[in-house]
């Protein structure tokens, strides 16, 4: 396994992971265990960083994946994958913003944000984890100049 393989695979896993770990932590506050919801919350939130530094780490220096399947499926993809990302972005102001108020303790808005936050994020990431599947393991493509070669003309 290449090191083109093995990045996605590694930052699908994060997202993957954090999904597990809100699922967990919103288990764990409906039990009332606060303590426990907010470590675990952290968690999550920290593997979602670390999905989010590989990701764009390997766009700049590796670059994107394009699309290796059939052309009658590209369409349909470019509009999944739109509809992903732009998930993704809201998600993580929703996560920010989630986190936030816990953090100043204003745990009434915290509520109301983090169940709304939690379900677009477990979107997010199923849409997420059906990108990798599709760009990797069931229609693998090649890969564009990075940007960063892009940027300096290597």
């Amino acid at each position: 396994m290449s090191w083109y393989e093995i990045f996605p695979t590694i930052s699908t896993s994060f997202i993957a992971l954090s999904a597990i770990l809100v699922a967990i932590g919103w288990r764990l506050i409906i039990l009332r265990k606060r303590e426990a919801h907010e470590k675990t919350m952290i968690a999550a939130s920290i593997a979602a960083i670390l999905f989010f530094l590989m990701y764009t780490s390997r766009t700049i220096f590796v670059g994107n994946t394009n699309w290796g399947g059939p052309d009658s499926l590209e369409t349909l993809y470019r509009v999944f994958l739109i509809f992903h990302i732009v998930l993704a972005m809201v998600a993580a102001v929703f996560g920010i913003t989630t986190l936030v108020l816990a953090f100043r303790k204003n745990f009434a808005k915290h509520r109301k944000w983090g169940r709304f936050t939690a379900v677009v994020w477990f979107i997010t990431a199923i849409t997420g984890v059906t990108v990798y599947v599709l760009l990797y393991l069931m229609y693998p493509g090649g890969h564009t100049k990075p940007v960063i070669d892009a940027i300096f003309g290597s």
